[in-house]
């Protein structure tokens, strides 16, 4: 039978391409207001400090052309055509979806390169889609979440057991494991905001898997703003585990899907120098990337949401 096209929005971050856009880059972050040169050149450094340029929209092209890959191979109605939309960088995701209306798309998924929805993240992406999709008579319906997605947690339980096991102690009495995410501004709490609590629970699955007895979330990232963010940060939370005795210690970056910024300098430098500091010994996790487990997991919360 004939396949129907059906667009495949897939809608990432974003990340600057080089040094020369990292101003104009926050400046969108910040909605405008450009960071002081002081900030900038801070955030210069930390870009040349894991290279010059983040592998996040290399990492972010991969997933998705693997993601649209599989889902050809696994649907029988439709033959899926992928668009990336970034938040904070071209192709924005109304660029996104006006070249899929330019395309002759006129319905379409879209997915979120983030397990976890909170209406400030994931539902800023599906909300700016929302309406670029209404503009354009576009059909559009969007994936909230796949925290749970079974492939998903295979693919983070993997990587707990890979790092638990580059220490050479009882891992189940020796070794803490923080699951750490982007925090964000505290007021999603009283919003009754499901996104601590939708970490917490793959958090405690994975935990669970592995064997972990010692764990707990943390929060990377928050805005240095005057409302204040979900903590405690990562970093006084290793002060804090050191304080009790804690030398052995799992960074598992569970609400990235990528490496990027957040985890080759916040975690791989910043923490580790942090960790070497108080005599504690740091693994993190690996990345998700394009693993295949976690192709399957965003392809099979892509197909859930069209049958519903």
């Amino acid at each position: 039978m004939n396949k129907k096209t059906l667009g495949l929005l897939v809608m990432a971050y974003g990340t600057p391409a080089s040094l020369d856009q990292v101003e104009a880059y926050y400046t969108h972050i910040r909605r405008g207001n450009p960071p002081t040169p002081e900030k900038l050149q801070e955030l210069v450094e930390r870009y040349e400090a894991i290279g010059g340029v983040s592998p996040l929209n290399e990492i972010t092209q991969s997933q998705v052309s693997e993601l649209e890959k599989k889902l050809n191979q696994l649907s029988e109605e439709y033959t899926f055509k992928a668009y990336i939309g970034m938040k904070h960088a071209h192709p924005f995701i109304d660029e996104a979806v006006a070249q899929m209306a330019d395309d002759g798309i006129t319905e379409a998924v879209g997915i979120v390169l983030a397990p976890h929805y909170s209406v400030m993240s994931v539902g800023t992406y599906n909300k700016t889609a929302m309406e670029a999709a209404l503009k354009h008579q576009i059909k559009l319906t969007c994936v909230k979440s796949y925290h749970l997605e079974p492939k998903f947690i295979d693919a983070l339980v993997q990587r707990v057991e890979a790092s638990l096991s580059r220490f050479e102690t009882d891992v189940q009495k020796d070794v803490n494991v923080l699951f750490t995410a982007h925090s964000l501004p505290e007021k999603i709490l009283e919003m009754g905001d499901p996104y601590p609590e939708q970490l917490r629970e793959t958090a405690q699955v994975v935990a669970e898997k592995a064997g972990v007895a010692n764990w707990d979330n943390g929060w990377q990232s928050a805005g240095q703003t005057a409302v204040p963010w979900l903590g405690p940060d990562l970093l006084d939370q290793m002060q804090t585990l050191r304080d009790t005795g804690v030398t052995n210690l799992i960074v598992s970056p569970i609400g990235f899907v990528s490496d990027h910024l957040e985890v080759l300098y916040d975690i791989d430098i910043e923490a580790q120098k942090l960790a070497e500091e108080l005599g504690i010994h740091l693994e993190r996790t690996s990345s998700l990337n394009a693993d295949p487990l976690f192709i399957e997991a965003l392809s099979h919360a892509v197909m859930k949401e069209l049958t519903k």
